[in-house]
C-alpha cells in the first residue's frame, strides 16, 4: 500500500475555504513587564486576569515577568531606548516621557472606556488622547496603631481626623516613652516624605489655590504655605520620623510602622495593603495588628479640611511598537469590567480606576474596606500628587528638598521656599 503524502498547506488553506470554514488563528504570545513583584495580592489579581483572558481567546498566551519598581524601570529604559520592550508594560501617569518618547500606543480605540472612571481616563490623557489604564487609584491615608494611640491616652477622634496640634501632642508623648511617633522612608521613592507636607498645604489652601501653587500661580512665600511648613518643621523637629528616613525605603517603612520598632502613624497611599495583607513572612503586618484608618491631620485655618488627594498609581500600558496591538488591547479590555473592578476592591482592597460596586467587596477583609470608605466620606478630592502635575526642574527640587531634605530636618521652611520660588520661576 503506497503510502499518502500529507496534502501541501495551501492545498489544505484552498479545502478549508472551500468548505466555508476559517482557518485557526496563528497562537500570539503577549509579553507583560509588571511592577508589584513583592506585592501578593496584586500579582494573584494580574494573574487571575491572565487566566480568564487567555480562556477567553485560545491561541493568545501572556508571558509576565515581576520586577520590584527600580529594577523595572531600569529594563525599561534601556529595552525601549532600543526599540524593544514588552507588549504590555506598568507605567505610572507622571512618566510623560513615555509620551513624549513617542513609546506608548494611543488607546483611544479598541478600549471599553465606559468602564473607567473619567477622571482617571482624564489623568492618562496626553493631548486629547490616553495612553494608559488606569488601573490603580488610591486616597494619601493615615494610618494608626491604635493600641500604641490608646496606650499613650488618646481615642481615635469621632471624626477620623486629629489638628495639627493634637499631632504634635502626640509626637511628643511618644517621643517621651522612647516610641517612633511616625513611619516613613523615603530611600528609593520620590514621593512618601511629602504626604504630610502636601496634604497640609492642601487643606490649608483649599483646591483651587493648591492648583494655582503647583502650576507656579502662588508663590510659595505666600502666608499661608509658610505656616503650613511650619507646621511640618514643628514636628520634624519634635522628632516624629525616624532616624535615617532619607535612607530607610518604602518596604521597609511598611514593616518599621507594624512589626519592627512600631510607631504611632504612618502616613501612606490607601495601596498600603498590598504589602500588609501579605503573609507576615513575606513582610505583612501581624494577623492581630490593630490598624486604624484617620484622614490626615487638619492644619489651622484650614480652607478645606476634608480636602484630600486622590491619584491613579499602577496603570499598564502598551508599546507602540508591538507587533500585537489588537491582542494587546484586548488583554486590557480583560480589566475593565465590573466584575473585575470589583475583584480588585475584595482582594487587593485599594480603589481603582476601573467602575465597580463597593456593595461586591465581600470576604474577610470587608470590614477593612469599610473604614477607607468612612475615612473617605464626604472627602473633597484633588486628583494627583505634586510629582503627577510638576514638570522639570520644579519636580526635581520637590523631590530632593521637600519629600527628602525637608522631613528629614536638613533644610529650614525658609529653605525650602527658597528653592521652591527658585525651581517654579516665581519672580
Amino acid at each position: 500500500m503506497t503510502p499518502r503524502r500529507a496534502m501541501p498547506a495551501c492545498a489544505l488553506a484552498a479545502v478549508i475555504a472551500a468548505a466555508g470554514l476559517a482557518a485557526p488563528a496563528a497562537s500570539q504570545e503577549i509579553t507583560l513587564w509588571s511592577h508589584w513583584a513583592a506585592e501578593q495580592p496584586k500579582r494573584q489579581f494580574i494573574e487571575e486576569a491572565i487566566r480568564r483572558f487567555e480562556a477567553a481567546h485560545p491561541g493568545v498566551t501572556v508571558r509576565a515577568t515581576w520586577y520590584e519598581k527600580n529594577a523595572l524601570y531600569a529594563a525599561l529604559r534601556t529595552a525601549l531606548r532600543a526599540g524593544q520592550g514588552p507588549d504590555v508594560f506598568y507605567a505610572e501617569p507622571d512618566q510623560v516621557e513615555y509620551v513624549q518618547n513617542g513609546f506608548l500606543l494611543d488607546l483611544s480605540q479598541g478600549i471599553d472606556w465606559a468602564n473607567v472612571e473619567p477622571w482617571a481616563r482624564e489623568i492618562w490623557t496626553h493631548g486629547g488622547r490616553p495612553y494608559g489604564l488606569p488601573l490603580e487609584a488610591w486616597t494619601v491615608e493615615l494610618y494608626v496603631n491604635t493600641r500604641l494611640l490608646s496606650e499613650l491616652g488618646w481615642p481615635m477622634p469621632a471624626n477620623l481626623q486629629f489638628t495639627h496640634g493634637q499631632l504634635l501632642e502626640i509626637v511628643r508623648k511618644a517621643r517621651e516613652r522612647n516610641i517612633v511617633p511616625i513611619s516613613a522612608g523615603v530611600g528609593d521613592r520620590p514621593f512618601p516624605g511629602a504626604f504630610l507636607t502636601h496634604e497640609t498645604l492642601l487643606m490649608r489652601l483649599g483646591r483651587v489655590d493648591y492648583g494655582r501653587l503647583l502650576k507656579g500661580e502662588i508663590r510659595w512665600d505666600d502666608p499661608r504655605v509658610v505656616e503650613s511648613l511650619r507646621a511640618v518643621r514643628a514636628l520634624v523637629e519634635a522628632r516624629a520620623f525616624p532616624p535615617g528616613v532619607a535612607t530607610l525605603q518604602l518596604g521597609q517603612s511598611h514593616v518599621y510602622f507594624h512589626t519592627n520598632p512600631g510607631t504611632v502613624f504612618f502616613p501612606m497611599g490607601s495601596w498600603y495593603t498590598s504589602r500588609a495583607f501579605n503573609p507576615p513572612d513575606q513582610g505583612g503586618q501581624p494577623a492581630d495588628f490593630p490598624l486604624g484608618i484617620l484622614r490626615m491631620p487638619a492644619p489651622e485655618n484650614a480652607a478645606c479640611p476634608k480636602c484630600r488627594t486622590i491619584a491613579v498609581g499602577g496603570s499598564y500600558v502598551i508599546n507602540a511598537g508591538t507587533r500585537h496591538p489588537d491582542a494587546a488591547k484586548a488583554f486590557l479590555n480583560a480589566f475593565t469590567t465590573p466584575e473585575m473592578g470589583a475583584l480588585w476592591l475584595q482582594n487587593v482592597m485599594v480603589q481603582t480606576g476601573i467602575k465597580a460596586d463597593l456593595g461586591m467587596v465581600t470576604g474577610p477583609r470587608a470590614g477593612y474596606f469599610r473604614d477607607l470608605a468612612a475615612a473617605n466620606e464626604g472627602s473633597e478630592y484633588f486628583f494627583g500628587i505634586p510629582l503627577q502635575i510638576l514638570q522639570g526642574r520644579a519636580r526635581d527640587t520637590f523631590t530632593q528638598v521637600v519629600n527628602t531634605a525637608f522631613i528629614s530636618g536638613q533644610v529650614t521652611v525658609e529653605e525650602v521656599v527658597r528653592q521652591m520660588n527658585a525651581a517654579m520661576g516665581a519672580r
